[in-house]
């Protein structure tokens, strides 16, 4: 195929735009409906990790909204053994990865009702769905950013089997294919340029979009950061900061 890479590319993006526009408006519709509910009820909007940093494209930017928060954790022990000593089993039925997100999840501001978006390109990777589950669990609404054409060709890692959209309230497809890049290029072995940190991106802005005509129409206006590099950032952002800690949206 002709053409230079970097237009092949933006060609992609393009239909890639085009797949999430005409298929996932009722899913990005709900996943608004849940978050805005979460806000407008006293309760809260949180984003975990979406694989590379791309959650934080999200937060605490101009044009963003302030109840956004992100949610994450580490979790660690210290209890070094012999090289020997390192695969013994573990007591049955135990998982510590879900374990540490449960416990993660008790010990954070997350609380029934609120609304928390969850990413996995694959769907597979174990500390996303367990973060799905234990919040699940706790009754917080969770939203999976995932690719179904990927999951549907991979098996889980998790201990349950189960994949993200299996443990999710609500899915949305970010329309990806399968190993997330797209192009074959000639000369290589494997494909190029992935296209999952421009989908997911994407899915959260269209959420945003809904959870702010969501508070709108329910009388609610919602709080939104504007650039620290105007001249009057600054005050305008502490002022609305001050406004959004005392109302919660």
């Amino acid at each position: 195929m002709k053409g230079l890479l970097s237009d092949r590319y933006l060609e992609k993006v393009h239909e890639l735009l085009e797949r999430i526009r005409t298929t996932q408006g009722e899913s990005i519709g709900a996943a608004a409906e849940a978050a805005a509910m979460a806000l407008a009820n006293g309760g809260g909007f949180f984003i975990g990790p979406l694989g590379h940093g791309n959650e934080g494209d999200l937060l605490h930017r101009a044009g963003g909204l302030m109840a956004l928060q992100p949610f994450n954790f580490s979790f660690g022990v210290n209890n070094p053994v012999a090289e020997c000593l390192k695969d013994r089993p573990r007591a049955e039925g135990f998982d510590a990865d879900l374990e540490a997100a449960r416990l993660a999840v008790r010990a954070s501001n997350l609380r029934a009702g609120d609304c928390l978006i969850v990413g996995s390109v694959s769907g597979r990777t174990p500390r996303p769905v367990s973060t799905a589950i234990a919040a699940r669990e706790a009754g917080v609404t969770v939203v999976a950013i995932t690719s179904l054409e990927y999951t549907a060709r991979v098996q889980s890692a998790h201990s349950t089997g189960l994949r993200l959209c299996d443990v999710a309230d609500i899915v949305v497809d970010n329309c990806v294919p399968y190993g997330d890049a797209c192009l074959e290029v000639e000369g290589l072995a494997v494909p190029v340029f992935p296209l999952s940190g421009i989908a997911n991106i994407i899915c959260c802005w269209l959420i945003v979009a809904g959870v702010i005509e969501n508070l709108l129409a329910r009388g609610l206006q919602p709080h939104v950061y504007l650039s620290v590099n105007r001249e009057d950032g600054e005050a305008f952002n502490a002022e609305q900061l001050a406004e959004y800690n005392r109302l919660g949206y």
